[in-house]
């Protein structure tokens, strides 16, 4: 079993208040976070959707490239994207994963099969309830 912890602390009303997220396990910084740069434009500010977006290619990058080396066909580079989509007053309504994946000898079908795969078996992928997209190319 393995732990991370994250803290935030927020000051003010949802509307007017803003807050910082600390990345205690890792200590890679503390960012801020505010609900204009959730509901609108970022504005050098984080998101709990980016730090799930985050979250979420790193995962299935993980995942991905350990199907493609199970399959004797490894993955020299692998480019991931995940876009989560939030909606205000409705929530997290999507994830889209787009990779793009350098791998020698691999057929087109394989490298679908195995995209899909890792889509529905990243851990994080089983984590989320809403629709999750794939669009999976080899370069």
């Amino acid at each position: 079993m393995t732990d991370r912890k994250a803290t935030t602390v927020w000051t003010g009303t949802l509307f007017e208040g803003s807050g910082e997220t600390t990345f205690d396990s890792s200590g890679i910084g503390t960012y801020p976070v505010s609900w204009p740069s959730r509901a609108e434009e970022a504005n050098g500010k984080t998101s709990p959707e980016e730090l799930i977006a985050g979250a979420h290619s790193a995962c299935y990058s993980m995942a991905f490239s350990n199907m493609l080396a199970k399959n004797d066909t490894p993955a020299e580079r692998l480019e991931v994207s995940a876009v989560v989509t939030f909606v205000p007053g409705t929530g997290i309504t999507k994830s889209a994963i787009t990779v793009v994946g350098t791998v020698p000898g691999i057929d087109e079908a394989k490298f679908q099969e195995l995209a899909a795969d890792a889509k529905a078996n990243c851990p994080v992928s089983q984590a989320l309830s809403v629709e999750i997209t794939l669009d999976a190319k080899l370069s």
